[in-house]
């Protein structure tokens, strides 16, 4: 893939996803809040969180490992922003070391829970890497997300 301009790159720095959910904002919250609580399988599993402080978070999931995670900021109910502190799975010191935020805003009936995932292109520089880790993150939104909202849905 050659990139023409930054705005390719722009473009391809970040995920944007939305999903409205039939639940409080304060329910929502309780779910988004917890850092790597979109660490998962497809249904949403409870992950083991050890807090390292300064707002850094050990998560670690049965199946993937564990990750350093730290909040960066939180706005209860509607935004709160974590940053992967590298590492892919099994790997807590390398890899990309994203912002993922997710913004929680009432509608009628429920919320629009949104996640903004940034910081792909400024990855280790090797395209194929950063590419590929961008697109099982693509995929990976739709399905935790869809999880997501069967969660509250149910509960």
């Amino acid at each position: 893939m050659t990139f023409t301009s930054d705005d390719d790159l722009d473009a391809l720095d970040r995920i944007e996803r939305s999903i409205d959910v039939d639940a409080s904002p304060d329910r929502v919250w309780a779910l988004v809040s917890v850092p790597g609580w979109w660490i998962t399988e497809g249904d949403l599993v409870p992950n083991e969180v050890v807090d390292e402080g300064d707002g850094v978070h050990r998560v670690t999931h049965p199946t993937y490992g564990s990750f350093r995670i730290a909040r960066v900021e939180a706005r209860p109910p509607s935004y709160v922003a974590f940053r992967w502190l590298g590492g892919g799975a099994g790997e807590t010191e390398e890899g990309p070391d994203t912002l993922v935020e997710l913004f929680v805003d009432e509608r009628p009936g429920g919320v629009t829970l949104r996640v903004v995932e940034s910081g792909f292109t400024r990855g280790d520089g090797d395209r194929r890497r950063w590419l590929g880790h961008r697109e099982e993150n693509v995929t990976g939104w739709r399905e935790v997300l869809d999880a997501a909202r069967r969660r509250l849905a149910s509960a």
